[in-house]
């Protein structure tokens, strides 16, 4: 594990950085560093303890929200594989569909479960 130093909000920082992982890190550090120098410059807040906070609070909205949107997608994808699958159209051949649309929600469950790591 090796370590990198940032800056968040002019304050350097010496981070722990799993192998491979510095650019999801120094993309999470600029989200933060982003967010939480939006909220002082807005000027309403001094203290960096409670801009940490709202920044956490705002950046933990928008993660529910884009997760939230997955599921909505996952759910909606996995209910038009079902009525594909099951529809009587003439000539629909449930073999090869039904196993292509198994590995689509499959590839789409794993991409969508991935999510829940970016933070």
């Amino acid at each position: 594990m090796k370590q990198i130093e940032v800056q968040i909000m002019g304050q350097g920082y010496l981070l722990s950085c799993p192998d491979n992982g510095e650019a999801m890190l120094l993309d999470a550090v600029s989200r933060v560093d982003a967010t939480m120098c939006k909220i002082r410059d807005a000027g309403k807040v001094k203290a960096r303890d409670r801009i940490a906070v709202l920044a956490s609070l705002n950046l933990a909205v928008e993660l529910t929200e884009t997760h939230n949107r997955h599921q909505v997608a996952l759910v909606q994808a996995q209910h038009a594989a079902t009525a594909l699958a099951t529809s009587t159209v003439p000539g629909n051949t449930l073999n090869d569909d039904d196993t292509q649309l198994t590995q689509l929600i499959q590839r789409l469950d794993q991409a969508l479960g991935a999510d829940d790591r970016l933070l």
